[in-house]
């Protein structure tokens, strides 16, 4: 008979795996990506594919006042395949970084400058919040909502590390007033009259490229 130890523990292991993986494990040092299916040889690479230059000022500010640079695969080949990318996000005095989700990733953010008025809502409705300041950090679990906002007299920074190479990002604004959902629907679920409704839908329009 296998000993209940045994099977207590496998059961930890398993659910544990379970629940913890993210992104595949790499079977390389480093895949840098080439184009193709395939990682570029690694002979052709350089110690420029794992340095990125992107993050060193703030981007511009939208009109909720917050600058968010995604540092991904995509424009950082040396992430390629390792699981893992970052943000950095700025924000004016006031600025917010509006209600949001990543259903990939969970994210630790740090405040490099400023207060930020940081927090999440888990499944129960229960809100997790708190003012943070330069050098104290935050966690946002995986695919539950979270939200910013600069409640400092100056600009405000935060660098947020996740553990997805690519963690998506759902803007509950944008997905809810911006994504065609009908209209009855909406006034509806949220008690707005049509002219209510209408506004809204004209400021999370997706926006359309120049």
């Amino acid at each position: 008979m296998i000993p209940k130890m045994v099977i207590l523990l496998f059961i930890i292991f398993f659910h544990g795996s379970m629940t913890m993986a993210s992104d595949p494990d790499p079977i390389f040092d480093f895949c840098l990506p080439s184009g193709t299916p395939s990682c570029k040889n690694s002979s052709q690479a350089n110690v420029e594919d794992f340095v990125f230059y992107g993050i060193k000022f703030p981007g511009k500010f939208n009109r909720s006042g917050f600058s968010s640079t995604p540092v991904n695969a995509d424009v950082f080949p040396g992430l390629n395949t390792l699981g893992i990318s970052m943000v950095r996000a700025d924000f004016d005095v006031g600025g917010v970084n509006v209600p949001h989700f990543h259903p990939r990733a969970t994210e630790v953010a740090v405040v490099l400058e400023g207060k930020i008025y940081s927090g999440f809502v888990d499944t129960n409705s229960q809100i997790f919040a708190k003012v943070i300041e330069k050098g104290e950090v935050m966690v946002f679990p995986r695919g539950l909502v979270h939200f910013q906002m600069n409640v400092g007299e100056t600009p405000a920074t935060i660098l947020g590390s996740f553990d997805s190479q690519n963690p998506g990002l759902m803007k509950i604004p944008a997905a809810v007033f911006g994504s065609g959902i009908k209209e009855e629907l909406l006034e509806k679920a949220f008690g707005l009259s049509p002219e209510e409704l209408a506004k809204l839908k004209k400021r999370h329009a997706p926006r359309r490229p120049n």
